[in-house]
C-alpha cells in the first residue's frame, strides 16, 4: 500500500506546499489539519468533494482533521474567485446552513469515539469570532500583515484590477480573519495544517505567516488543483445550476447522472480526487478509457463510488437501476418520482385525455407530432424497420396504436426511435 505522500502525488492533489518538508510529516502521521467549508447555501454542492475526500485520505492516514464552518467568514464572503461580492446572508440563514451541512461532512469524517487520536472534530468560527472586539483584531492580527502583502495576493488583485466592480473593505478584510482561524485552531488544537484549493494559497499563506510572526511556530499549507470540467468551467455547474450533495436539492439520481456525463479528457482526474479506488484499478480504468471509451468504464466507476460515498449504497443501486431502466422495458416499474427524474431531458409534449378515445391514438400519429418522425411515411418506415418503440417495448406493426394498458401511472407513455431519441407524453 503506497504512503500518503506518494497516495497523493499519484491523485496529482499537490498542488503548492509551503514547505517541502511537509510531505514526510504526512507520511508520519499525527498532524491536525483543517479546511473550511462556508455555509453559504444549506448543502454542500460536488465542489467541495475534493476537500472532503481529502480530509478523510489525511484522517485514514492517521491525521486529525478539523472541518471548520465558516459562519463568520462565510457573512464577509471569499473574494477568491470571485467578480463580485456576495450578498450578505442573515444569521437565521447561517444557522440554518449550517445545520444543513453538518450531516454531509459527517459522511465523509469519522467524528466517533472509535477513531481515537484521528477524531473529527467540527468547528465554527462563529464562536470565537462573535465576541471579538475590533481593537484587539487590529492589535492582534492586523498590525502583522501588511496592506503590500495583501494586494499581492492574486484573490485581491483581479478584483483591484476592475475598477467597474472593485473590492470592499469588508472582503478585502477576509484573508486576516481566515489567517487568525489558522492561528486559534493551532493555539486551540495544535493545528499546523491548512489545506484548501488552489484558489485559497493567498488566504493559507497568511496564516501561516501570521502563526510564525506571532507565535513563532512554523506550520504548513496545501493546496490541491481545481476541479474543472473539460471545457474549464467549475465542476459541479449545469445549466441549470449547482449540483447538490443533499437528496432534497439534487438527487441521487441526478448526482450519478451528471457523473456518468463525465467527458473521457477528465474522467481520470476526477477517479483520482473523488475516489478510494486503489492505483491499479485507476490505471486499468484509464486504459478502458483509450481503448474502449464507449463503454464508459470509468465514468461509470466514478458515479457509483462517489454517489455511494454521498448517499450509501442503498441509493446508488437505485439510481444505477433507473439509469439502466431509461432503454429497458423496466422504465413502467419505476416508482413515479423516479420515472419523472429518468425523463427528465427528455422533451415532452401534453396530449388531451379526450384525443385518447377507445380505440387509442395511432403510433405514426404519436411519432409524427413528437418529431420522433417528419412525415407518416417516415414513421410507418421507422416501424416497420424495426426503429420505433414504446416505453422501450419494440414494435414493428405500422398500423399500432396506443392504448390504455400502454399508459403508466395512467398517464404516460415513452416513445423511443433509435437508440437515443426518445420523447415523453403526457396525457391530461
Amino acid at each position: 500500500m503506497p504512503s500518503l505522500a506518494v497516495d497523493l502525488e499519484f491523485r496529482g492533489l499537490v498542488h503548492q506546499i509551503t514547505d517541502p518538508g511537509l510531505l514526510p510529516k504526512l507520511d508520519a502521521g499525527g498532524m491536525t489539519v483543517y479546511a473550511g467549508f462556508d455555509p453559504t447555501a444549506d448543502s454542500l454542492h460536488v465542489g467541495s468533494l475534493l476537500q472532503l475526500c481529502t480530509l478523510r485520505r489525511l484522517q485514514r492516514a492517521g491525521h486529525r482533521p478539523i472541518a471548520l464552518a465558516g459562519g463568520a467568514t462565510g457573512v464577509v464572503g471569499d473574494p477568491g474567485g470571485k467578480t463580485e461580492e456576495r450578498p450578505f446572508l442573515s444569521d437565521e440563514q447561517l444557522r440554518a446552513n449550517l445545520e444543513g451541512i453538518r450531516p454531509q461532512l459527517e459522511r465523509f469524517l469519522d467524528f466517533s469515539a472509535d477513531a481515537g487520536s484521528s477524531r473529527a472534530i467540527l468547528v465554527d468560527n462563529a464562536d470565537w469570532f462573535r465576541e471579538m472586539r475590533l481593537l484587539s483584531f487590529m492589535r492582534e492580527v492586523g498590525k502583522h500583515i501588511t496592506v503590500n502583502q495583501m494586494i499581492a495576493k492574486e484573490s485581491v488583485r483581479s478584483r483591484i484590477d476592475r475598477p467597474d466592480h472593485g473590492i470592499s473593505f469588508t472582503e478585502f478584510s477576509y484573508m486576516l480573519l481566515q489567517g487568525y482561524d489558522f492561528m486559534h485552531l493551532f493555539d486551540l488544537y495544535g493545528c499546523t495544517l491548512q489545506i484548501g484549493g488552489s484558489d485559497q494559497w493567498g488566504n493559507i499563506t497568511v496564516g501561516t505567516e501570521l502563526i510564525r510572526k506571532v507565535r513563532g511556530e512554523e506550520v504548513f499549507g496545501l493546496t490541491t488543483p481545481l476541479v474543472l470540467k473539460a471545457d474549464g468551467t467549475k465542476f459541479g455547474k449545469t445549466e441549470s445550476g449547482n449540483v447538490w450533495l443533499d437528496a432534497r436539492r439534487t438527487s441521487p439520481y441526478q448526482l450519478y447522472q451528471f457523473l456518468l456525463r463525465s467527458d473521457d479528457a477528465v474522467v481520470g482526474s476526477y477517479l483520482r480526487y473523488l475516489t478510494f479506488l486503489d492505483h491499479p484499478t485507476i490505471l486499468e480504468l484509464d486504459e478502458q478509457t483509450k481503448t474502449h471509451p464507449e463503454a464508459r468504464s470509468a465514468q461509470t466507476a466514478l458515479a457509483r463510488e462517489v454517489c455511494t460515498i454521498v448517499h450509501g449504497e442503498a441509493q446508488t443501486a437505485k439510481a444505477e437501476r433507473a439509469a439502466g431502466a431509461l432503454f429497458s422495458e423496466k422504465i413502467s416499474s419505476l416508482d413515479e418520482a423516479t420515472f419523472l427524474e429518468v425523463c427528465a431531458d427528455a422533451p415532452s409534449i401534453d396530449v388531451a385525455r379526450n384525443e385518447f378515445d377507445t380505440s387509442g391514438l395511432s403510433l405514426v400519429d404519436a411519432l409524427v407530432r413528437t418529431g420522433l418522425a417528419r412525415s407518416k411515411s417516415q414513421a410507418r418506415t421507422t416501424i416497420g424497420q424495426g426503429g420505433a418503440y414504446v416505453n422501450n417495448r419494440r414494435v414493428g406493426d405500422p398500423d399500432a396504436r396506443l392504448g390504455s394498458d400502454d399508459l403508466i401511472y395512467d398517464r404516460y407513455v415513452v416513445l423511443r426511435r433509435g437508440r437515443r431519441d426518445y420523447h415523453l407524453l403526457r396525457f391530461v
